[in-house]
């Protein structure tokens, strides 16, 4: 006998048992083909599901010749004109507004769209904003150096009050310079600030100074006009003056002269690297630097690099910009711009990058000698900038509030929906991981399946904290032929309305000036 189951199996029991399943063997072979039937049913719906989780796991490869065009629009055109009544700046201003834009270029362009905002809320008449280049750059150029003054004078007519410097004022037969204020403004400071805080002070002292000015106002703004105000100012208002775009064109000429090529911002750079945290790849000699330089610029933290890998905070290396490309299909004569300052840690981390893709430029090679004097100042900043927007596809290494990946990605987005590879650090961080700990088996797949699910700067929706700069959608775009109104395009003579109010503006303003003038005497 056996034992199964906590129950005494013999013949008699067994005889039992087959007794009762069914009947007895008359009805065997009935029910033998229902069960085989069952059988294959189940054997073809585990087929079924076979055939229906499978694309799930496997790796869609990215076709590399289409990324050379612009991304798929869906219908949708950059737009930044006001689509509703907008009027023009008006007659008299509360007073003047001056503010210094600290940081890098482009978080000098975010802070100079955020002083137009400002003014115009204000109706405060805007200095031309001053770029504090002495601490970054050491760059006295500022923005006459840099910026097409006429140009952005010109551009925000129908917005804003503007002039070059402030008035110069009398005082006990004295004249001499107005003085300005001092406020430092809040951070992400909401708009009523301005409204209430900053044009109190303006009011009673007639200009104010907001310094430092960069992240000075929310990016999230619920007026779409006010937003569409930031946009003409950053991407039609703020252009680089004739020896910068000349310059910049000749690079792009010269790249594009033998076909395709792509940029890219390799943020490798030692403050970068401090910031970040990401140290244990160094040698010992060259993390004392980068500690040295992080106690001297930022806040005591303790930062641990698996950690700060793993939530996609280290910038990406040259060796995995170069693995990320490969994967996705790019070979060895890919033409590639660095925009760039001084990379860390020297060759030995640009070399495994050049033997992937050898044609690499930046603008000290395809520029014009007399760039070079100004290299690292705002002249090259600028020219890497337009380089980079005309280029047929761009890719950040890391992206952060109002650096230059992060306002390029936006103005490419801008301009046409230019392709974008953006990767997503902290989903290749496992990867990279496991390489440097000496697992790479397999990596090259791993890598194009979290790269097949990139947007390439198609229009999506922004999801914090994506930066307004980073994806103006839907804002400043429009459709041609909308399915909701409120995303129709307007009108092809917005700019002609917009002249003729301010025209009409300023022939009210002369006939009010006048019957003023002829109530007093004044006009014969």
């Amino acid at each position: 006998m056996m034992r199964r189951g906590g129950e005494v199996w013999g013949r008699r029991g067994g005889a039992r048992q087959l007794k009762q399943l069914g009947g007895g063997m008359k009805a065997f072979p009935g029910r033998l083909g229902i069960a085989v039937l069952a059988l294959l049913i189940c054997t073809l719906s585990l087929f079924s599901m076979i055939g229906v989780t499978r694309p799930s796991n496997q790796v869609e490869d990215v076709d590399v010749n289409k990324l050379w065009r612009t991304a798929d629009s869906g219908g949708w055109r950059s737009s930044s004109a006001p689509r509703s009544y907008w009027h023009p700046p008006p007659n008299e201003s509360n007073g003047y507004l001056r503010v210094r834009c600290n940081g890098g270029l482009n978080q000098q362009r975010s802070a100079i769209c955020n002083a137009v905002v400002a003014a115009r809320i204000m109706n405060a008449t805007l200095v031309l904003p001053e770029l504090d280049a002495n601490s970054f750059w050491h760059d006295e150029s500022g923005f006459p150096g840099i910026y097409d003054v006429d140009h952005f004078i010109k551009t925000l007519r129908y917005d804003i009050r503007l002039v070059e410097r402030l008035p110069e004022i009398s005082s006990h037969g004295k004249t001499k310079k107005m003085k300005s204020y001092q406020i430092r403004p809040p951070r992400d400071a909401p708009l009523s600030w301005y409204t209430t805080t900053a044009l109190e002070k303006m009011r009673k002292h007639g200009s104010i100074y907001l310094t430092p000015f960069s992240h000075r106002l929310a990016e999230e703004i619920d007026d779409p006009e006010l937003q569409r105000l930031r946009c003409r100012v950053n991407y039609h208002a703020l252009r680089f003056k004739p020896h910068i775009m000349k310059t910049s064109s000749e690079i792009v000429n010269k790249l594009r002269a033998n076909g395709h090529f792509m940029s890219i911002h390799l943020r490798f750079e030692m403050d970068m690297l401090a910031f970040a945290g990401c140290l244990d790849i160094f040698m010992p000699e060259e993390q004392k630097i980068l500690k040295g330089y992080r106690q001297k610029n930022f806040a005591k933290k303790v930062l641990v690099y698996r950690d700060r890998m793993l939530i996609g905070k280290c910038p990406l290396t040259p060796e995995q910009v170069g693995l990320i490309l490969r994967s996705m299909g790019f070979d060895n004569s890919t033409r590639i711009y660095l925009a760039a300052g001084e990379l860390f840690g020297g060759d030995r981390f640009m070399k495994p990058f050049r033997t992937m893709f050898p044609h690499l430029q930046n603008h000290s090679t395809v520029g014009p000698e007399k760039l070079e004097d100004n290299a690292r100042g705002l002249a090259g900043a600028a020219v890497d900038y337009m380089v980079c927007l005309l280029s047929d596809i761009f890719m950040p290494t890391y992206d952060g509030p109002s650096n230059f990946a992060n306002n390029l990605m936006g103005h490419r987005l801008y301009y046409n929906f230019r392709t974008i590879i953006q990767p997503d650090r902290k989903a290749l961080a496992p990867i990279f991981l496991d390489i440097e700990e000496g697992r790479g088996a397999g990596s090259e797949e791993r890598i194009r399946r979290v790269m097949s699910k990139t947007k390439f700067g198609g229009p999506h929706k922004r999801v914090p904290p994506e930066s307004f700069y980073t994806n103006s959608w839907p804002e400043c775009f429009c459709q041609v032929s909308p399915k909701n109104p409120a995303d129709e395009c307007p009108p092809n003579n917005v700019l002609e309305v917009l002249d003729g109010q301010l025209q009409g503006d300023v022939s009210e303003r002369v006939e009010t000036s006048n019957r003023t003038h002829e109530r007093r005497g004044l006009i014969y």
